[in-house]
């Protein structure tokens, strides 16, 4: 499947269909404490490289943040994501979710990740049924919001455009127990329409249920749309 990129102009026209400014809830878990995932002093080098890509690196979101992760090639981004959804352990520092470490957590992780390609993300053997049914429960509301067709559910992935692919990524990631989600350019392989389409329904849905997004993007225009705050990784 071939997928071109979008030029500036036309996605600087589909972010302006996203609301800027969302308001924020105060909602709470459990003992009534605010929600946070936090990094603290992670250090982390790839076997293969002679640098470190994260070198005491600490960063907190709490679950009514939008946060944007800004910054070139190669300084982490999506090493950072995949330390903080437990893909990768840290070689020095921790991770904490709700101030116990993340890899306490057993069974469904509530740090979930989504992929920029869907494809790589899902079994090319299972239905897209199956496929959803590897995570947590997930309400049928998300699926019809997501303009997931009945249809879909019987096919495989290699039936699927990117932009239905990614739309059932997302639904698998947003079981109930989910509490924050790392978007990780997860829109930049899809047309205009599909990320409009996508990004608005992820800030309303973490605003509805008060999770926590951490958005990865290159693209200014749509972190100062989508997010509550920024953070330069590159600095």
């Amino acid at each position: 499947m071939f997928i071109s990129r979008i030029n500036a102009g036309g996605f600087l026209n589909t972010v302006m269909l996203i609301r800027k400014n969302i308001a924020r809830g105060e909602q709470v878990w459990g003992d009534g404490a605010v929600m946070r995932l936090e990094i603290r002093n992670v250090s982390y080098q790839y076997k293969k490289e002679d640098r470190m890509i994260l070198e005491n690196f600490n960063l907190s979101v709490e679950h009514t943040e939008r946060v944007g992760l800004a910054a070139p090639s190669g300084y982490g981004k999506t090493t950072l994501c995949m330390l903080l959804s437990g893909y990768l352990q840290p070689d020095s520092g921790e991770i904490l979710l709700d101030g116990k470490p993340l890899h306490s957590y057993r069974g469904y992780c509530p740090v979930q990740m989504i992929w920029q390609q869907p494809e790589l993300a899902v079994n090319p053997r299972l239905r897209m049924r199956d496929v959803i049914l590897e995570g947590d429960q997930v309400e049928e509301r998300i699926l019809q919001e997501l303009g997931i067709e009945q249809d879909w559910l019987n096919r495989f992935p290699s039936e699927l455009s990117g932009g239905e692919l990614q739309r059932f990524c997302l639904a698998r990631a947003l079981g109930k127990r989910t509490r924050f989600l790392l978007a990780d350019e997860i829109s930049t392989m899809l047309d205009l329409i599909t990320q409009s389409q996508i990004w608005n329904f992820l800030v309303r849905e973490a605003e509805r249920r008060g999770i926590g997004l951490i958005a990865v993007s290159h693209n200014r225009e749509l972190l100062d749309r989508v997010c509550t705050r920024q953070v330069q990784m590159d600095k």
